[in-house]
């Protein structure tokens, strides 16, 4: 709990290309209760440990936990990267430790330097540091995507559910209401959209006009090619004139219609009066969307717990992550148990085992991929199964108001019951 933030044990390799490969830095990663704000390098604090202890303690908690052995050569540690080669000042940035940059006449320099030694013999520019930066950035934008979604529904979701819930409260109103306001509703959305179409159409015209005389407005689009900024094509008057002409168009259609489909509009009102009078009769219709909810909300559920259990149920799968992208054992499976003891390390410097994904290579670890499809055509069947299962209890549901002679007498008792049982009969 008082360790929250990433600390890279060297943060140049994650400028490496292969961080976008495998949305991974390849380097040691630790937690840490606060970043460093010193420069310092391991050869520096192990030359000095003997009569400046407490350089060794700073250094230290940046080292991997229980290691306090600074008579191991330098060597060995860093093969072994049981503390980083250096520690530059950092700061906290989104849960990790980035270089505390900042700007002296315009030069790019971390604490006031414009130069550091990274604790391998070589001494660096500062604007190493921010390619870097910039590579843990790029990780941090790919896998954000999701991370926010899934965090915005986990903060919000009884946000969601309040606002779920009023529009079913409203949709129920506007459906038993829909008898008395169908035709009104119907002919304010008509006028609605040919009053839209309308200002469409003023506005085209007087963007048309008021680029009249303005140099570079009488380009065509073939002249400036394909662009992608949209807005450049906005800063032509041909485009403002195939606006016009296409709402124009859109709008004579309309008009048209309405002209000839006159009575066909008068039948589509009074169906929906009808379908709102019926609603009327047959109140638990209203609900029977929430069976329908339930359904697709297991055949979800069910689908997710198989994948999961089907993608997490081979062996942990460790491959060779290695800086270089020359190394011919990169991206190859490996032992973590072993890894330090093989040659990859010598051929390699810097190559890391780390986890990769769950498999196998058994025959059941081989069609794992074919089982996930097959969960997904199950997942489909069942939520297009329940969609239709409540289509057609609806539709017998209506049906038995369809054919009453009397109305509501003739309607039987438990409509949608009924007519639910006969649907799964």
């Amino acid at each position: 709990r008082n360790k929250t933030i990433l600390f890279y044990f060297n943060i140049l390799k994650c400028a490496s290309p292969i961080v976008l490969i495998n949305l991974q830095c390849p380097t040691t990663q630790l937690c840490v209760s606060k970043c460093p704000d010193r420069f310092a390098t391991y050869i520096d604090v192990q030359a000095s440990y003997r009569y400046k202890p407490d350089q060794w303690n700073y250094f230290k908690q940046f080292c991997k936990p229980g290691f306090n052995n600074p008579r191991k050569s330098v060597a060995q540690v860093l093969r072994d990267e049981d503390c980083p080669s250096m520690i530059i000042p950092s700061r906290p940035f989104l849960k990790r430790c980035f270089p505390d940059f900042s700007t002296k006449n315009g030069v790019l320099t971390v604490a006031n330097q414009t130069t550091f030694k990274d604790g391998r013999g070589k001494t660096r520019n500062v604007t190493d540091l921010r390619e870097a930066a910039n590579g843990i950035n790029n990780v941090l934008d790919a896998r954000s995507v999701g991370m926010k979604i899934f965090e915005d529904y986990a903060i919000s979701w009884y946000w969601i559910l309040i606002g779920l819930f009023i529009a079913m409260v409203v949709s129920l109103l506007f459906l038993v209401l829909l008898r008395f306001t169908a035709g009104v509703l119907f002919w304010i959305f008509i006028f609605g959209v040919i009053g839209i179409i309308g200002y469409g159409i003023w506005h085209c015209y007087w963007e048309y006009d008021h680029l009249k005389g303005i140099p570079g407005s009488d380009l065509t689009v073939y002249d400036i090619g394909f662009q992608t900024d949209f807005r450049v094509y906005l800063q032509l008057r041909q485009t403002w004139l195939a606006f016009m002409i296409t709402l124009c168009v859109v709008e004579v259609i309309i008009i048209l219609m309405l002209i000839f489909l006159r009575n066909r509009i008068r039948i589509a009102i009074a169906l929906l009066k009808e379908g709102s009078r019926a609603i009327g009769y047959i109140m638990s219709t209203l609900f029977y969307p929430i069976v329908t909810f339930i359904l697709i909300a297991i055949c979800i559920s069910y689908w997710a717990v198989t994948a999961v259990f089907l993608a997490t149920s081979g062996e942990p799968v460790y491959k060779v992550m290695a800086n270089q992208t020359l190394c011919k054992y990169a991206n190859l499976t490996c032992d973590p148990e072993t890894f330090n003891t093989t040659n990859v390390t010598k051929l390699c410097p810097g190559a890391q085992c780390t986890f990769a994904f769950y498999g196998g290579e058994s025959l059941y670890h081989k069609y794992i991929f074919i089982f996930q499809l097959a969960n997904a055509f199950v997942f489909l069947w069942l939520v297009n199964f329940a969609i239709a299962l409540g289509q057609c209890t609806l539709a017998g549901a209506f049906a038995s108001y369809y054919w009453a002679s009397r109305k509501p007498a003739d309607i039987p008792l438990w409509p949608l019951f009924s007519s639910f049982g006969r649907a799964i009969r």
